[in-house]
């Protein structure tokens, strides 16, 4: 009934004029495979930050964020914060919640839900407790065998090289019995159930995340490779059955975001089972280890980030689950934040970049203003308290609500110009959105101070010019909308159906093969290399005829085929978020 009623005043509060600020998605939000939807059943891209307290008493609003943060959020465009909880101040002493911190948590996803942000409640952790340089677990939690804590060499090499830390994420991951015989993880799930039981009517809540970045402990190093670690995975694939079945037995719909080991950001796939519960997203990060992050310099981090992603896409595609990039960044480097926010745009996939401040982090790379966009929350969002670079680099134009399903988008940041293509198919699969369902972009000032242009097909603009919230209405008969935005004025719109391909914003892959000519009558490889504006794309499927191969880091793929007769054969390449494209193969004695 709670929920019920908090609908209905969502409902009334969005009953707005014509012309008026739209009201964003329809909470609550859920998902359609790998989409994100909102309960009218349109696709939801979600952009923002996380806003983790990780000192005493481990509160958001301890460090200042409030009010003026969330409005200054929303003005820049962002719709989600990921808003971290830690579980010593949840459960203090065994079996004890405090509810007084929970109520603090809970203030702040009131605030930034009145601006229209989504919360994502995250159980936080970075090496596991304050005794090894970290935070994240109660005292009573800890179980290292005695063992000392050294060396401390700080984060997060202390993952690495600190026996005691990886003793006792071994025991929390064998739910060994804690305080009063109560095995660790029990004792966490019926955390997360309290915690649920709390939230679970609130429609400004997103999900929940519930474990940040889980170490394997001293099983680490067979993890530590692109195949992962199917023997670790199987064991936390049980942490992830217990902890949503615990939320279950209070929630039974909001989303769930479990996350694959740590080593998954750096480029190993991920194991885990299928969890079947219809409700369930994957949260996953993107960090290269090669890249100088705080200090700039991006290095060969390309292939990192797109198995990232590529491993993302594909446990999606396995699951049906949604996906949300709930980490990057921790830099003010733009070449590092450019990187992935290009990839996360070609996948598809929202964000939420690492992090609001720089607040004292005890667990991060560099000084805590190379990671931040404010410098203090507890001074007013503006002038030299912002991190100007950044903000100038992660505040870019994205479709917020989708009528349909997305294409396509892409981002031009140096010549500022967006491109946008829909389907006004239901994400679902339930059919289409009528004709004058709304899309809502965003098209942040930050960007387009001085105004834009924009070029609508298969649509009219219902909003004003210059808006920051960009409304495109599909027309009658159309199946199919793009839109382009660039520096200038004016708005020009045609119903007329838009062609595929370049309208859409897709850059078109270049294909190579060796050999370019080959013999009928024998088994040949035939190697193809795929780019895109000269960089190897990672995961494209090259076909030539029946046979198909996917391109590795390099970009390349092998292709083993026999052709029968002499005749030019076309080797076609396709990709996410790409123009197919297409190579010859001379097939002749």
């Amino acid at each position: 009934m709670k929920r019920l009623l908090a609908l209905a005043a969502l409902a009334l509060f969005a009953t707005t004029a014509p012309g008026a600020a739209a009201a964003g998605p329809a909470a609550p939000l859920d998902h359609a495979g790998r989409w994100t939807t909102d309960s009218q059943g349109h696709v939801v891209v979600l952009h923002g930050l996380n806003m983790v307290s990780k000192l005493p008493p481990y509160a958001p609003d301890s460090t200042g964020f409030g009010d003026d943060d969330a409005a200054f959020l929303a003005a820049e465009g962002f719709n989600t914060v990921r808003v971290g909880v830690i579980y010593k101040a949840v459960e203090p002493q065994p079996g004890v919640y405090d509810d007084a911190y929970l109520q603090r948590i809970e203030n702040t996803v009131e605030i930034l839900g009145r601006h229209g942000i989504y919360s994502l409640v995250d159980f936080h952790q970075d090496l596991y407790n304050e005794r090894f340089q970290g935070e994240g677990w109660p005292d009573w939690a800890v179980q290292d065998d005695g063992l000392p804590a050294q060396p401390q060499a700080g984060f997060p090499a202390n993952y690495l090289v600190m026996p005691a830390l990886q003793r006792a994420f071994d025991h929390f991951w064998a739910n060994d019995p804690g305080p009063g015989g109560v095995g660790l993880q029990d004792r966490y799930a019926a955390a997360w159930r309290h915690v649920a039981e709390r939230f679970r009517d609130n429609p400004h809540v997103l999900g929940y995340d519930l474990l940040n970045e889980p170490w394997p402990g001293t099983a680490w190093q067979q993890c530590a490779n692109p195949a992962g670690c199917p023997a670790f995975d199987a064991l936390m694939s049980q942490f992830v059955t217990r902890m949503m079945t615990a939320i279950r037995q209070v929630d039974p719909d909001t989303l769930v975001y479990y996350e694959p080991n740590v080593l998954f950001n750096n480029g190993a796939d991920t194991n885990l089972a299928d969890t079947g519960d219809a409700h369930a997203a994957l949260s996953f990060h993107d960090y290269c280890l090669t890249a100088a992050e705080g200090n700039g310099g991006y290095g060969n981090c390309g292939q990192f980030d797109d198995l990232v992603f590529a491993n993302a896409d594909k446990r999606a595609a396995a699951t049906g689950d949604t996906l949300l990039l709930t980490e990057f960044g921790a830099t003010d480097a733009r070449d590092v934040l450019l990187g992935v926010l290009e990839r996360a745009d070609r996948a598809m996939v929202g964000w939420q970049e690492w992090h609001y401040c720089g607040c004292s982090d005890p667990t991060t790379s560099g000084p805590g203003d190379k990671q931040a966009i404010v410098r203090d929350p507890n001074k007013a969002p503006a002038g030299d308290n912002l991190v100007k670079g950044t903000l100038d680099t992660i505040v870019r134009p994205y479709p917020q609500v989708v009528a349909g399903t997305p294409e396509s988008w892409a981002f031009d940041p140096d010549k500022r110009v967006f491109d946008f293509a829909w389907s006004t198919k239901r994400a679902d699969g339930s059919g289409s959105f009528p004709a004058g369902a709304e899309t809502e972009v965003a098209v942040p000032s930050r960007q387009y101070g001085s105004g834009y242009a924009v070029a609508v097909q298969g649509g009219t603009v219902t909003s004003g010019a210059g808006a920051e919230l960009l409304r495109v209405a599909s027309c009658s008969g159309v199946e199919r909308v793009t839109v382009n935005v660039r520096p200038g004025s004016g708005i020009t719109a045609s119903c007329a159906a838009p062609s595929s391909g370049a309208a859409a914003g897709k850059t078109r892959l270049s294909v190579k093969v060796a050999p370019r000519r080959v013999r009928p009558g024998r088994r040949v490889t035939v190697r193809a290399t795929v780019t895109a504006k000269g960089k190897t794309v990672r995961g494209a499927v090259v076909r030539i005829g029946r046979k198909r191969a996917r391109t590795d880091a390099r970009g390349r793929a092998r292709v083993k085929i026999r052709f029968t007769h002499s005749a030019l054969r076309k080797v076609v390449a396709k990709a996410t978020g790409y123009q197919p494209g297409r190579a010859r193969l001379r097939v002749r004695r």
